[in-house]
């Protein structure tokens, strides 16, 4: 699977999270579940002072590695830190990432890139992976894979 390797600024992403981990069995049904709020609720409409239409699935706190707990949070990039709305807010940090283009069924394209992307030797931090959503074609999306690197 090819990537390459980029270098980001911080990011700040605004949405709504849940906690998670790659074996339990509800690992799909809690992001499906939190993707369908995300829209159905009007939560991404909501969001406040978006910097770009693009939405974002990002994956955070981890308590190890991808075998362990994790969070997972629905989200826009955005201009600022909103004051209301209750709201998780995220700080995707500066730094190291590989950088996957996938393209393909929103949901399968995604799942068969994170199996490929965890058989990888890659020197991940654990601290911030995310996907951005090219935009909204759910039977020919293009999205954007970044996983945290360490520096050296």
């Amino acid at each position: 699977m090819d990537y390459e390797i980029v270098t980001l600024e911080e990011k700040i992403a605004v949405g709504i999270a849940a906690r998670t981990n790659n074996a339990s069995p509800e690992m799909g049904a809690v992001i499906g579940g939190l993707w369908n709020r995300f829209y159905s609720e009007g939560i991404y409409a909501a969001v406040p002072d978006k910097k770009n239409q693009k939405a974002l699935g990002i994956y955070t706190e981890y308590e190890g590695d991808e075998k362990s707990e994790y969070t997972v949070i629905t989200a826009c990039e955005t201009n600022s830190v909103p004051q209301t709305g209750g709201y998780t807010v995220c700080k995707i940090p500066a730094g190291r990432y590989a950088k996957f283009v996938v393209h393909g069924d929103m949901v399968q394209a995604v799942a068969a890139a994170w199996q490929e992307i965890c058989r990888l030797d890659l020197p991940r931090t654990f601290q911030c992976d995310f996907e951005e959503y090219q935009d909204d074609n759910m039977e020919n999306a293009e999205i954007h894979l970044y996983i945290g690197l360490t520096s050296d």
